[in-house]
């Protein structure tokens, strides 16, 4: 009697009842409801039951639990408070690149992680940012763009290895390394990291342009590029060179590092450059005691970093904390993100969510998920 009730209301249950309902759910960061953003797919309606596929527009999606849940309330609240609801996840990384568009055109998002000057951290910021995404189940790819610095090699610990080439079509063509998850490639791989690399801007334009075009990348869902600090050739040459999705500035927050960061920004929103800014990291935010681990001292400041990203009218992407173990992961060929339960692995993974998440935005204005 009770199969019977159930299989009569089933059969007034429809796959346009559903998606009824789930359009009422509206995306908090696309401002469109999930159906018309076409991320509900596969409706199947069983006895008792409905399952669908909720595609995200990312696996590091940071609303992927709120989203979840509000397609369940939305089913019980329009359609039946008594169906149990399965909700599938998956992911399609969106992009805003055009088809036609030949460079790199398996890569779907070019981020850039940059900073006014040396010393705050930005190859840190990159190269855990990378780990983290890839550890969402992202195809990643890290270049150190750094050409008088490259820190890659070192922080992977990779020192000694050497890139290898190989033909195809009569022309050589580079493997980039693989390791925790993620593809890299650094001009460390390819030069003696002992020695002084002597170049002039010309000549290192043209090596960063290798970089990217001679490398077999393949598919990616992001790539991270470590700029050289400052706004010089390297950091020009790329970014008026190749299809940014958006910049990622980094700082720590004293107000004379503000000050620096503030030509970098200046460089990425020049007319004739034009690049987004996704927003701002702060590094070196603040240092917890082992002995207080509730205690927080904002050793360099708290507000310098807040009150330009609201200038900008950018957001903090994240605030990562002073601790030995960063700098120390780095040294041992181990970045911290590796160990992403730890609470240095932790900041790094809301940082990618959000980096994601600000990308999904940005691509959005294009309005490109569509299947």
């Amino acid at each position: 009697m009770i199969n019977q009730s159930i299989n009569q209301s089933m059969k007034n249950i429809t796959k346009d009842n559903i998606l009824q309902a789930l359009s009422h759910v509206i995306d908090p960061d696309l401002k469109k409801d999930l159906v018309s953003l076409n991320m509900i797919d596969e409706v199947q309606i069983e006895p008792g039951k409905v399952k669908f596929k909720l595609t995200l527009t990312t696996p590091a999606c940071p609303l992927k639990d709120f989203l979840t849940q509000s397609c369940i309330t939305a089913i019980h609240e329009h359609v039946d408070p008594e169906l149990k609801v399965e909700v599938e996840l998956s992911s399609k990384v969106t992009t805003k690149r055009k088809e036609n568009e030949e460079l790199l055109k398996d890569v779907k998002n070019i981020i850039a992680v940059g900073s006014g000057k040396g010393g705050v951290g930005k190859s840190t910021v990159a190269v855990n940012l990378a780990i983290a995404l890839a550890g969402t189940g992202a195809r990643v790819g890290l270049l150190d763009a750094d050409i008088y610095g490259p820190s890659i090699p070192l922080m992977f610990g990779l020192l000694d290895e050497k890139a290898k080439g190989f033909d195809r079509d009569g022309k050589t063509f580079v493997h980039p390394f693989e390791k925790y998850g993620i593809k890299m490639i650094s001009i460390g791989f390819f030069v003696d990291q002992s020695k002084a690399l002597v170049w002039r801007g010309p000549m290192a334009s043209t090596a960063l342009k290798q970089l990217f075009t001679d490398i077999e990348w393949g598919p990616l869902d992001y790539m991270v590029i470590d700029l050289p600090p400052g706004t010089g050739d390297i950091p020009l040459t790329l970014v008026q060179s190749f299809p940014l999705t958006g910049a990622i500035i980094v700082s720590t927050p004293q107000e004379v590092a503000i000050a620096d960061v503030r030509k970098a920004a200046d460089m990425f929103r020049n007319e004739q450059i034009g690049i987004p800014i996704l927003g701002l990291v702060e590094n070196m935010s603040y240092f917890i005691p082992e002995d207080m681990p509730g205690k927080k001292y904002f050793i360099f400041g708290q507000s310098g970093c807040r009150k330009f990203a609201d200038e900008l009218h950018i957001p903090i992407l994240g605030q990562i904390p002073i601790e030995p173990a960063i700098a120390g992961s780095g040294d041992s060929g181990k970045p911290v993100a590796t160990e992403a339960g730890s609470p240095s692995g932790q900041a790094f993974v809301k940082l990618a969510e959000a980096v994601a998440q600000q990308v999904a935005i940005s691509n959005s204005i294009r309005e490109v998920f569509g299947h």
